[in-house]
């Protein structure tokens, strides 16, 4: 067996124990744990408020989108700081390929923005 085929059957090793061992935890804990289900229990908790209505609203997609837009660019600053951490070593290529990033972002950014999702209600 090669190097590279013995390397692919460690990993699926241990996915498989770590899928087999999820599975196990998850039917303990089905079985150990009480279940006495009332009533009360199965009643919506809405912050110590008694619950009105038929506890189905719809929201105003635009907050999804808002949030989305969010862990986007959020995320897009975690790709952001090592580069200005290592900005020595990457030199005058690493510096346009930056720039041509951001750049890509802004234009993300202005699209979102002329299309009015960025209006917070």
């Amino acid at each position: 067996m090669s190097e590279l085929l013995r390397s692919y059957l460690t990993v699926a090793i241990f996915g498989g124990l770590g899928v087999l061992l999820v599975g196990v935890l998850l039917g303990a804990g089905s079985l150990l744990r009480p279940s006495k289900p009332t009533e009360e229990k199965l009643t919506t908790y809405e912050s110590g408020v008694d619950a009105t209505g038929d506890m189905w609203s719809q929201s105003n997609i635009r907050y999804y989108v808002f949030a989305l837009l969010f862990v986007l660019f959020d995320v897009e600053a975690v790709f952001i700081f090592p580069w200005a951490v290592r900005l020595e070593a990457y030199g005058v290529f690493g510096l346009i390929e930056m720039a041509i990033f951001i750049f890509i972002l802004v234009l993300g950014l202005a699209y979102a923005w002329r299309k009015g999702v960025l209006k917070w209600i």
